[in-house]
């Protein structure tokens, strides 16, 4: 018999009826995927909601229930322990935020600051990418040390040493990284040259500045490096500092950047050499676009490091965010209150953190449109 009529003599089973596909869709859907999606996703989400329910009533009492909003020290004391005292920022957030800028001037700092944050904020939109962007930010660097400084158009000079509180963390996190990104592509494609005491100079600062922590930069920018300048010749504290800053960053930024670089495929390179551009032609049309664009993530990582390592500066008596708090609470009368001080300063870093990880993902899936799958 032959195998045609051996398989149209088996009986015909007709399959099962099987459940519909599960909604795609809506809230539920969207929570089955992300918490129940399978034993181990569903154990972890109720371990997850039970230890919520265990901590987050507690924590509803203490920073809001039993909470003291005013500046009433008698009361924080009262309800010292049972309830957060935010009187501390009611009496002491202006020394937080100032740090020891004259009071009476500090509208300079805040038009200081609100300038600053602004260009930032402006900065980020890609309509505003046009070469008159670099003059902005010369010309708001330069308002921001006038009203800072003053001396000048009627204002009331202040030192750099009384410079602090928030004005001096967007300073110094603004400035050594405005200065330190164009550093750091020298240096990556320094590290890429042909030119071997070019490379060898490049890899010696980037592998010297990373292989010592930003305290010894600091300490080395702010009482070694005065004793090589000239006799009777110094260098403001903020301005060693900023340099210290900078080149500690750009050492850092130089390996990010060193990494997109090998990413470009070598190909690309050479049909740039084969239709006659340049070196630089070719880095700035070709090569750096595709480089900078794959490594977004990791500069933006770099970016949010630095702006939280400008808390170090305390060691060289420059009182930032942190190191104002610290100045704020050493008032007898309200430090025990020193975690609500904390905790303010940490959601300022945390608005700031989390608006550059938000803006780094919008940039990367802005920026991979024409490579992205539809």
């Amino acid at each position: 018999m032959s195998a045609a009529s051996t398989s149209s003599a088996d009986p015909f089973v007709p399959i099962g009826s099987r459940p519909p596909p599960r909604s795609q869709l809506g809230a539920w859907a969207w929570a089955q995927r992300s918490f129940f999606d399978g034993a181990l996703n569903t154990a972890l989400t109720v371990l997850t909601v039970v230890l919520l329910l265990l901590l987050v009533p507690p924590l509803v009492q203490w920073a809001v229930i039993y909470a003291v909003p005013n500046a009433d020290n008698a009361a924080c004391r009262a309800v010292h322990g049972a309830g957060a005292c935010w009187g501390v920022v009611a009496e002491k957030g202006r020394l937080i935020l100032f740090g020891r800028f004259p009071f009476e001037e500090q509208w300079r700092a805040t038009l200081a600051c609100v300038l600053l944050v602004g260009l930032l904020a402006v900065s980020c939109l890609r309509t505003f990418w046009r070469p008159a962007l670099a003059l902005a930010w010369v010309a708001v660097f330069a308002a921001f040390f006038v009203l800072m400084r003053g001396g000048m158009f009627g204002l009331t000079a202040v030192e750099t040493a009384r410079w602090g509180g928030l004005p001096l963390t967007l300073l110094l996190s603004s400035v050594s990284l405005v200065i330190a990104f164009p550093l750091a592509v020298l240096l990556a494609l320094g590290r890429q040259s042909h030119l071997p005491a070019i490379r060898t100079l490049c890899v010696l600062f980037v592998e010297l500045v990373r292989g010592v922590p930003l305290i010894s930069v600091l300490f080395m920018a702010s009482f070694i490096l005065p004793l090589f300048m000239p006799q009777g010749s110094t260098i403001d504290v903020l301005v060693r500092v900023l340099i210290g800053m900078t080149l500690f960053t750009a050492a850092y930024l130089a390996e990010v950047v060193r990494g997109g670089l090998q990413a470009v495929p070598k190909g690309q390179i050479e049909a740039a050499q084969s239709l006659g551009l340049s070196y630089w032609q070719t880095q700035r049309k070709i090569v750096l676009p595709q480089a900078l664009r794959l490594v977004v993530p990791a500069i933006v990582n770099t970016f949010i490091g630095a702006f939280k390592d400008t808390s170090l500066v305390t060691i060289v008596s420059l009182y930032d965010l942190t190191g104002a708090v610290q100045l704020a609470l050493g008032d007898a009368d309200w430090r025990k209150f020193f975690l609500e001080g904390q905790l303010f300063v940490a959601a300022v870093y945390f608005v700031a953190c989390f608006a550059m990880s938000r803006y780094s993902r919008w940039l990367e899936q802005h920026l991979n449109t024409g490579t992205r799958r539809q």
